[in-house]
């Protein structure tokens, strides 16, 4: 029987060690450095309480103490505002069906979503996904020994579902990193998060399936009222899961999959299910990905990802045929993008990408994730079958832009993702209806989805005409308006359509 197994695999519903070996030394735009733990290639014996040696099959108490006081609770806090039509309720259906009749109370509306995270490192950074955090007002962590911490974003990629977070605070307990590279379908793994507001809890099961596509990145409904962050202005999706049949359920997003040994290998994410409970199958970021994407929203504020700049197809037996291929395992290239890196390095449409830096390469995610791992300006080794023949070909990878620059962090985009709102250009009707009122223009706020906009008394369907006492007319004013204001006060004015004459007045920190 088919099952659609995108319709049944939930991104966000789970939101609501060996010895020390290695340590990596990242160096950041701000000076300091950030110390990650990485487990030796080979790790020294452990042992544990039976006396097996840690990371021996069926043991996971080694796993579990090694890893739980890593692991932390995250309390997230989203501001929602009611709409005017919302609120507009006679006081007869209150009076018979309560105040939140119609939509709920009027004025701003908390809400709490809690998930999981993970530090990585000994000075308060912390991952966890980025549907944990994305729209959230305010984020509370508490450390296994029942700390609690005011965090705040470092940065979040929504190609990856992959967010940093930090706290102030020293000598945590980290993970060690380890490589999900090696990880071996049927491994015994470990799941450690807070399922249900269930704090520090352990499930185990086995690795069911790597290099899983789902198609689900970018594609999640909304969550408790925000909107995700657009996938048009980043990265493109980057899917390659851990399928793994160790219990996992809502609140154990961005918590922590580790081998027996307790090393990393992967941020659980996201559950296949027809429930929204655990129903068999969870699925984990890989520590890999995690590393390189950790990496580069602490040192950049973004992932910079180094791209082929190729339209893939998966193959099977059908589809070479259809293409008239020699081979039916691999990545066939069925066209290019504009300045494309592959066609740059000789790769022709046609090809049958089968290794990647000499790693066997069977399917499209497995090709994303190895071409994922490298930044723009990295070299690659490609080895391509055309025409029944392997070819090898060096590949200078370049960015999203067809470019080979670090690709900078729009501080523009941040700022308007802070205000939690969309805007809009006023239509030609509006304009002539507010120049009754001499009133040459502004912008309208089109929907509120959290963040500072979502904490005002501001409603849907305000329309600011000053910012810092400016004029605007466009969202395009508007942006420049606010442009370079971070963490600085700003000063909004604007009115209502429908009371041109009563002026509002607000202002916060952004």
């Amino acid at each position: 029987m088919k099952t659609n197994w995108k319709g049944l695999v939930l991104v966000g519903l789970i939101s609501s060690a060996s010895t020390l070996a290695g340590f990596k030394l990242l160096g950041t735009d701000n000076g300091k450095d950030v110390i990650f733990k990485e487990a030796a290639a080979e790790s020294i014996a452990r042992f544990t309480s039976t006396g097996a040696p840690a990371g021996a099959p069926g043991d996971f108490v080694y796993a579990a103490e090694a890893t739980t006081p890593t692991v932390v609770h995250i309390k997230s806090t989203i501001t929602r505002q009611a709409s005017r039509s919302q609120q507009q309720i006679p006081d007869i259906f209150k009076d018979f069906f309560g105040d939140d009749f119609g939509g709920g109370s009027r004025g701003p509306q908390s809400a709490e979503a809690a998930g999981s995270g993970v530090i990585i490192s000994p000075d308060g950074y912390i991952v966890t996904n980025n549907h944990v955090v994305e729209g959230a007002q305010e984020l509370e962590v508490t450390l296994h020994n029942k700390g609690k911490y005011r965090a705040k974003v470092i940065g979040a990629d929504p190609s990856t579902d992959i967010a940093v977070i930090k706290i102030e605070a020293k000598d945590l307990p980290a993970v060690v990193l380890g490589n999900s590279d090696a990880v071996k379908v049927g491994e015994w793994v470990v799941a450690v998060g807070n399922p249900f507001n269930l704090e520090s809890t352990v499930t185990a099961g086995i690795v069911s399936a790597k290099g899983r596509g789902l198609g689900i990145i970018g594609q999640s409904s909304r969550r408790n009222g925000v909107t995700p962050t657009s996938m048009a202005a980043g990265d493109s999706p980057l899917e390659s899961f851990i399928q793994t049949d160790a219990v996992v359920n809502p609140g154990n997003s961005g918590g922590a999959l580790v081998n027996l040994k307790g090393e990393l290998i992967g941020i659980n994410t996201a559950i296949a299910s027809p429930t929204g409970s655990f129903a068999g199958y969870a699925f984990a970021v890989p520590s890999s990905i995690v590393k390189k994407v950790s990496s580069d929203l602490i040192k950049f504020g973004n992932v910079q990802r180094g791209y082929l700049g190729i339209q893939l197809d998966d193959l099977d037996s059908r589809k070479a045929e259809e293409y008239g291929v020699k081979v039916n395992d691999g990545v066939y290239v069925r066209e290019f993008t504009e300045n494309s890196a592959a066609k740059a390095g000789g790769v022709s449409k046609g090809d049958v990408i089968v290794k990647v830096d000499g790693m066997d390469i069977h399917s499209v995610p497995e090709l994303q994730q190895a071409i994922g791992l490298h930044k723009p300006g990295d070299k690659v080794n490609l080895t391509v079958n055309r025409e029944g023949k392997e070819k090898e070909l060096d590949v200078t990878l370049r960015n999203r832009t067809g470019g080979s620059d670090i690709i900078k962090r729009d501080e523009t985009a941040a700022i308007m993702s802070a205000l939690g709102a969309q805007f809009a250009n006023l239509s030609d009707a509006e304009k002539q209806r507010l120049s009754r009122y001499k009133i040459d223009g502004g912008v309208k706020v089109l929907s509120i989805e959290g963040g500072k906009f979502g904490r005002s008394q501001v409603e849907e369907g305000f329309i600011i005409t000053k910012v810092n006492g400016k004029a605007i007319k466009t969202v395009k004013d508007f942006e420049s308006a606010i442009a370079g204001k971070a963490e600085s006060m700003v000063q909004f004015e604007g009115l209502y359509p429908d009371a041109p004459y009563d002026v509002y007045s607000f202002g916060f920190r952004l």
